[in-house]
């Protein structure tokens, strides 16, 4: 698989040309070499070193690839062609080996890959007692819908929003997983306590998602968007406020509605 140098590439989009044996590594067996002209991959670059820097941040910690948090993380180098990220960190062995069994596949993004949902990560249970009112949620909400210069170029991204020691962290991309690994990563990097955080998100509120908000011990989690029946489970078994719906005044409370306030009208 090799760029394609007769089509355009730009620093946010590569296309690559696929080969027959990159089709057959795929899973596709019955294509022929004349027939593959017309297959090729698209792939998105973030052209901000230091967005890859709290997107990769984000995601390690999110995966549980790392053995405690941050402190694991002794080096980032960003390749040349920005395409390639290189981590030297302390890894947690138990979860990187389950990385390479069986996973469950989930029907976002693509079918999305729950990496560590299986074993140890099941067993976390987050008990903070913080408490957020309905008028912090919608005051929150309130900054959460104020237009930023991507959503307001293109119109079609995910965004997330971090609440946390009086600091916001917000993140935008193309993918609601991307946008808040990058948002998380920020808050990480900032040495913000997310324990005690709120955390608002523009897209569905799926297992895989509720995960990477225990893995950051993030106790309430609001989506203006649905939620799955995989991720209310997912949150009950972990300890997350899950709340989903929030918008024109109203939101729905799924679990754990001791954190939340309710001194006003709510469903």
């Amino acid at each position: 698989m090799g760029i394609d140098s007769s089509i355009t590439n730009t620093e946010y989009v590569y296309i690559y040309k696929l080969s027959t044996d990159d089709l057959r590594e795929m899973g596709i067996n019955d294509v022929d070499s004349d027939d593959t002209d017309g297959w090729y991959i698209v792939i998105y670059n973030i052209p901000d070193v230091s967005v890859k820097v709290y997107n990769t941040i984000g995601f390690e910690i999110s995966d549980g690839n790392t053995k405690y948090g941050l402190d694991d993380i002794r080096d980032i180098e960003i390749s040349r062609n920005g395409l390639n990220v290189y981590i030297n960190a302390i890894i947690n062995d138990d979860n990187m080996s389950n990385l390479f069994h069986e996973k469950t596949l989930t029907s976002g993004c693509c079918v999305g890959v729950s990496a560590n949902f299986e074993g140890k990560i099941i067993e976390k249970f987050l008990s903070q007692k913080i408490e957020f009112s309905i008028e912090q949620i919608k005051q929150s909400l309130y900054e959460f819908q104020k237009n930023t210069d991507l959503f307001s170029l293109t119109g079609c991204v995910h965004k997330a929003m971090l609440f946390c020691d009086d600091k916001i962290f917000t993140s935008e991309d193309i993918g609601r997983h991307n946008a808040l690994d990058k948002a998380l990563g920020k808050a990480k990097m900032a040495r913000a306590n997310t324990k005690e955080a709120l955390l608002i998100v523009s897209g569905r509120l799926s297992m895989e998602m509720v995960i990477k908000c225990a893995m950051h011990d993030i106790p309430v989690v609001v989506s203006n968007a649905a939620t799955t029946a995989l991720g209310i489970k997912s949150a009950q078994n972990l300890g997350i406020t899950l709340i989903g719906f929030a918008r024109n005044g109203n939101l729905n409370i799924y679990t754990h509605s001791n954190r939340i306030k309710l001194n006003q009208k709510c469903n």
